[in-house]
């Protein structure tokens, strides 16, 4: 069997590698994703407190957090062609402006309706991440991606680990709207940094076009599910409204399909783009990361409910602050695995990390089905966490060291689409289930209490879920480890482009 082959070019080599300019350049990254994840995470403990401000239920809660990533699964393939086309920092800077506005505006938000529009307008912020990766795998050497993948893996779970406890003592303390107001300085302020520190990309593609239409079809197809799912438990799963938008969100998958056809057999790069979609390592990763992004947030906002309910109904009885601090051994132990896997990785291999990752997820999630003590949960979440950082690590590696740089933005927003919808789909999945298996007793301004059994089906279906994508990885083809030839390589990427499952 051939190995596919991997473009090196055009990208920084060891001859042309700056380590000062590229260092610099990972630590504004860095400071990005950590403040995008504390952003996002300081709300997660305060879910459910808003539930009862607000008089909603639990499904209706897990509409704020994936309202924001239903619109970020329609604009990540948007902004990510865009950076192609016009530059990465360019595209970049002003994604990072139009966020803060975003999220300035969402700490002001008087009621439900007007937080989750909010928050879907907030979901530009998904963006981010793809941009970040694209310019990364553009100023590392092939030989140093890993580490430096690893490196922004890691600080996703450190953007866990400070927006837990520190968003859930604002919340206590100031109230919850108090978090996105302390964040907008620092938005703005790494905005600047972009501005003056970074250099334009020098890949770019001005004449591709953006595929505005597809992006809102697979938007809008999204949103009727996630909102089905979201309001199921109250209106009725066999309720007329309930059964219209699953309808109806199906239903739009139909001409997405057909107009992503014609797009592309116009010349045109969909966001569903066949030419990538074609290589294996690119599906392979895309479906792990949809599998991967459901079981981790149906897990998370579970996780979350089950330390803030009271004792009644399975739960632990923990404010907003403690339950911030009990979600740290998770964040923690993504911190620290994402960066030994980033290190690790080149001399295993993406496949069997990825798998190892997996493993250890889904054992963990089984470990989780039974009640345990607060100090057993803890370990437990340590092992969840450990796992999903080596799971990011190799899979991002596996996805940027076999595409074209050329085609990096395109390819990084694609994988994001993919894993944001099974995100979008996890949270209103798991609201569902706390909404659907509750006990007779009911909390003044929170409604029934869900019980335990909802807790162990979350945490089922996320172990199948991993163990899932723990077995997939093995369709993908090897770019890293002993046994491949970091050499091999091609100019262009048409020989990765034949590339199938099939083959």
């Amino acid at each position: 069997m051939t190995l596919p082959a991997v473009a090196v070019s055009p990208t920084a080599s060891e001859s042309t590698f700056d380590s000062r300019y590229a260092r610099r350049v990972m630590f504004i990254l860095a400071g990005i994703v950590t403040l995008v994840l504390y952003i996002e995470g300081m709300l997660t403990p305060s879910l459910q407190t808003i539930q009862t401000e607000f008089g909603i239920t639990t499904g209706q809660a897990s509409l704020i957090l994936s309202s924001y990533i239903v619109t970020g699964v329609a604009l990540s393939p948007v902004v990510g062609k865009l950076g192609d086309i016009y530059g990465k920092k360019r595209v970049l800077t002003i994604v990072m402006l139009v966020y803060a506005v975003c999220v300035s505006v969402t700490g002001f938000s008087p009621n439900y309706s007007f937080m989750v529009a909010a928050r879907a307008f907030q979901g530009v912020g998904l963006t981010i991440f793809p941009l970040g990766m694209s310019l990364v795998r553009e100023e590392f050497p092939r030989e140093l991606v890993p580490r430096a993948q690893g490196f922004l893996s890691a600080m996703f779970g450190a953007g866990f680990a400070i927006s837990l406890p520190l968003g859930a003592w604002v919340s206590d303390s100031y109230g919850w709207r108090t978090t996105y107001h302390s964040a907008i300085p620092f938005v703005v302020i790494l905005a600047v940094l972009i501005v003056l520190y970074v250099r334009e990309s020098q890949y770019r593609r001005p004449e591709t076009r953006v595929d505005y239409v597809g992006a809102s079809l697979l938007g809008g197809s999204l949103a009727l599910l996630v909102l089905a799912l979201s309001e199921g438990a109250s209106w009725g799963w066999l309720a007329a409204p309930t059964l219209a938008l699953f309808i109806l969100g199906g239903a739009l998958l139909a001409p997405l399909a057909w107009y992503e056809a014609w797009y592309h057999a116009r010349g045109g790069e969909a966001i569903l783009d066949r030419k990538l979609l074609k290589q294996r390592n690119v599906a392979v990763t895309n479906i792990l990361g949809a599998v991967a992004g459901l079981g981790m947030y149906l897990a998370l906002l579970s996780m979350v409910y089950l330390l803030e309910l009271p004792s009644a109904s399975g739960g632990y009885g923990e404010s907003i602050f403690g339950a911030g601090i009990s979600l740290v051994p998770l964040a923690v132990g993504m911190l620290i695995f994402a960066a030994v896997a980033g290190v690790l990785v080149s001399r295993v291999g993406t496949r069997p990390m990825t798998a190892i990752g997996a493993a250890i997820t889904a054992a963990a999630f089984v470990a989780a089905i039974p009640h345990h003590s607060l100090d057993t949960l803890l370990v437990v979440e340590f092992f969840i966490g450990a796992g999903i950082g080596i799971v990011n690590a190799g899979m991002i590696n596996l996805l940027v060291l076999t595409v074209d740089p050329r085609e990096m933005g395109l390819a990084t927003s694609m994988s994001s689409v993919f894993r944001n919808v099974g995100s979008s789909i996890g949270a209103p999945l798991s609201g569902s289930l706390l909404a659907t298996f509750v006990t007779g007793l009911v909390l003044p301004g929170f409604g029934p209490l869900p019980s335990f059994l909802a807790f162990q089906v979350s945490f089922g279906i996320a172990a199948a879920a991993f163990l899932f994508a723990g077995g997939f990885v093995a369709f993908g083809r090897e770019v890293l480890g002993r046994g491949v030839d970091r050499t091999q390589g091609a100019a262009d990427a048409a020989p990765v482009a034949s590339v199938s499952l099939a083959d």
